[in-house]
């Protein structure tokens, strides 16, 4: 995740706790916990950079919406991030 923008750690974390969403739905919440539009042009070229880093998959729900999943690969590094970050931050 150390090459990740913070947007793109933000893509993966909200990936991981929907089932397979659309990219509208990505945007709506990420639009409601950063409080600004987020534009097409910011969001879907970083779901290709997820997706080409094998964090996410991409596939068809129909001819016109596409869902992103977590991978395997994506899980592992929400999960080493989330160790990292602990040792900083005490809950």
């Amino acid at each position: 995740m150390h090459n990740l923008t913070g947007f793109q750690r933000d893509l993966l974390y909200v990936i991981n706790g929907f089932d397979q969403p659309s990219g509208q739905s990505i945007k709506d919440e990420l639009q409601s916990n950063y409080q600004t539009e987020i534009n097409h042009g910011r969001l879907y070229p970083n779901l290709d950079t997820v997706v080409n880093k094998d964090l996410v998959e991409k596939g068809e729900l129909d001819r016109r919406t596409n869902y992103y999943a977590i991978t395997k690969t994506g899980e592992q590094a929400i999960h080493d991030r989330r160790e990292w970050e602990d040792q900083y931050v005490d809950l």
